[in-house]
């Protein structure tokens, strides 16, 4: 018999998925839809702790450590819900391609575009495509068949990005945009097969699971990096680690993954809409960063786009 403790996590974290390839029905969308919401708040503010981790910590001691950390907080949360600490064999391949886009690609890719010179405000807006990404790789996943519309705007989307970073660049894409691309499209992937894995699975073990089958190679990694690099740490740059490892890399998944199976993967998924302008904040009040009109546009172009990218999709 479960105790107490186990019971209360299993009542919080419980989804009614909606049926593969179907609408949600009215209360469980928009209950999803807020679950999604409250992931996104939590994602939003990763940038800004990446930068304030960096202060003491080498980018891949933070990208592959904040893993190990979010590890832990998983195994703790499998054994008091009495779980088996090991997926079930026969989802394993999808548990991999989870652990590629968001225990590796992301972090990975994201960290070291900040380390090489894209500030946060630049970031935010690039990733703002992220919502796209992820209902494009919903609907290759899926089968789906999305009207022209849902296309058009996301080919505006990724010419918005576009005439931004070249702006940026000087007239031509930086390596750090490149390697933003490439860790938001590893996020949607991520996104996408965690969403379809918690119509089944609550959203906890799937991100669970996730940071366990990465297990075998991020914690030698992390102390090979700890001992191989140098590590400074500072107030600032723990609580940076300790927010990018338990609530963008764990606690963060938990509504995200539930909010996806509950409202559906496009529909829940449109509350990343406001991550971009939510980051523009955090970089504003805690790093103090000024971005001009140009940022601004650009946001809001790109939250235009993918809104009309998520309405016309099907």
């Amino acid at each position: 018999m479960r105790d107490k403790s186990s019971a209360i996590i299993a009542n919080q974290v419980a989804v009614t998925p909606a049926p593969s390839g179907a609408a949600a029905p009215g209360s469980a969308a928009w209950r999803g839809t807020l679950l999604a919401g409250l992931g996104v708040l939590s994602f939003s503010g990763s940038f800004p702790a990446t930068v304030f981790a960096m202060e003491g910590f080498d980018p891949y001691l933070v990208a592959i450590g904040r893993a190990v950390v979010a590890a832990v907080a998983a195994v703790v949360f499998l054994l008091v819900a009495k779980a088996p600490l090991l997926p079930p064999r026969a989802h394993l391949g999808s548990y991999l391609v989870i652990a590629a886009g968001v225990v590796f690609g992301f972090p990975i890719l994201s960290g070291l575009a900040l380390d090489t010179g894209a500030d946060t405000s630049h970031a935010a807006v690039v990733v703002g495509l992220l919502p796209a990404a992820t209902a494009a790789c919903a609907v290759l996943r899926g089968g789906e068949r999305p009207r022209p519309l849902f296309w058009v705007a996301c080919a505006f989307g990724a010419l918005s990005i576009t005439i931004f970073t070249v702006s940026r660049g000087g007239g031509h894409v930086t390596g750090a945009d490149l390697l933003l691309v490439g860790a938001l499209l590893s996020a949607a992937v991520g996104y996408t097969e965690g969403g379809r894995l918690a119509r089944e699975t609550p959203g906890w073990r799937v991100i669970s699971y996730a940071l366990v089958v990465a297990a075998p190679l991020t914690v030698p990694v992390t102390v090979a990096l700890a001992l191989t690099t140098q590590v400074r740490p500072g107030a600032v740059s723990l609580a940076g680690l300790a927010y990018v490892g338990l609530i963008s890399m764990f606690l963060g998944f938990i509504p995200w993954y539930a909010g996806l199976a509950m409202g559906g993967i496009a529909r829940a998924g449109q509350t990343q809409l406001a991550q971009p302008l939510l980051t523009l904040l955090w970089a504003w009040l805690l790093l103090g960063e000024r971005f001009d009109p140009v940022t601004v546009t650009a946001a809001l172009a790109v939250l235009v786009c993918v809104a009309v990218s998520q309405r016309a999709r099907s």
